[in-house]
């Protein structure tokens, strides 16, 4: 722009004063061309302009093009990304909520995926969460304390079907169990415990279930050496392409009681196992046992196998 101004100003000469020079440089940078008001009749006055007005039209295009990358990859782009994952979550029915994101949540949350189920993650290091995105590319999450009301509230606690307490801290564990409990006192809780001491706290705050690693890591172990062909199969279930879970499903309450002969609960895609009837379980259940709504029907099955008996379950 100076150098514009004086440039016209000296090619005017006598016939253009410095506001005609600017008003000059600025249509010639933006390439607006209203109309000459410094004359221009000469080769170098000529030069002087296309000279200006190219290098005057990239700094212009640079100029615009890093402001707009600068909203895209900084505010601007965080503030539509959280808007949108703010919109998924209101839109989840029946998912789950995972307060942790480290090791062990991040386990839980790949379970969550590969067995088809819509989940939201909650974790103090919002970085550890944008780490794993590429990983998980559904990933939805929310930046804060786990325990906090709000928090718990803004990812859906009271639509949600589970929640994992699963922080490296059974303090902070106790704390997010305690809350969900009061937000949703009907919601199931697994929380994970470090010290076995703890197990009964939480067990009284509230969770339906608590896990130590330590304790199962342990159990596994001993398992690997006193039975390692039934481990084996486990863990080839686990890593197998057709992604093979144990599933339950729960028979509806508006289920007329049928004999499982009438259901013809077949598929390559799922194997019952067992019926859950009260406390107790009826393995490889007759075919004239009468199955009733409020059961859970224990089957080996991959995630289309866990919504075909879904399905085949569903009153008509």
């Amino acid at each position: 722009m100076l150098v514009g101004t004086v440039g016209f100003y000296m090619a005017g000469g006598d016939k253009a004063d410095f506001s005609d020079a600017f008003y000059m440089t600025i249509i010639t940078i933006t390439t607006v061309g209203y109309g000459e008001v410094v004359q221009i009749d000469g080769f170098a006055e000529r030069l002087f302009a296309g000279l200006i007005a190219l290098a005057g039209f990239g700094a212009v295009t640079f100029l615009f093009t890093s402001l707009t990358v600068f909203f895209l990859e900084s505010d601007l782009d965080y503030s539509l990304r959280r808007r949108r994952m703010e919109k998924q979550i209101r839109k989840l029915h029946g998912h789950y909520i995972v307060c942790g994101f480290g090791r062990v949540g991040r386990n839980v949350a790949n379970e969550l995926t590969t067995t088809h189920r819509h989940f939201v993650a909650i974790d103090a290091d919002e970085a550890v969460m944008e780490a794993h995105r590429e990983r998980l590319p559904g990933l939805v999450y929310l930046n804060g304390d786990a325990s906090d009301d709000d928090l718990l509230i803004a990812a859906g606690i009271e639509d949600a079907h589970g929640v994992f307490a699963v922080t490296g801290d059974d303090s902070r564990n106790l704390m997010i169990v305690f809350t969900a409990k009061q937000l949703n006192p009907n919601i199931r809780i697994v929380a994970r415990c470090h010290e076995v001491r703890n197990t009964e706290k939480l067990r009284k705050a509230g969770a339906d279930s608590v896990i130590s690693p330590d304790f199962t890591g342990g159990m596994r172990i001993a398992s690997s050496m006193i039975r390692p062909h039934v481990v084996s199969f486990l863990d080839e279930m686990l890593r197998s392409e057709h992604k093979l879970r144990l599933e339950e499903v729960l028979v509806p309450l508006r289920f007329e009681p049928r004999a499982l002969e009438t259901l013809c609960l077949r598929s390559p895609n799922y194997v019952m196992l067992a019926v859950r009837r009260g406390g107790d379980f009826v393995f490889n259940p007759p075919k004239e046992f009468m199955l009733e709504p409020g059961q859970h029907v224990i089957a080996m099955a991959s995630p289309l196998g866990r919504q075909e008996l879904e399905g085949a379950l569903l009153p008509e």
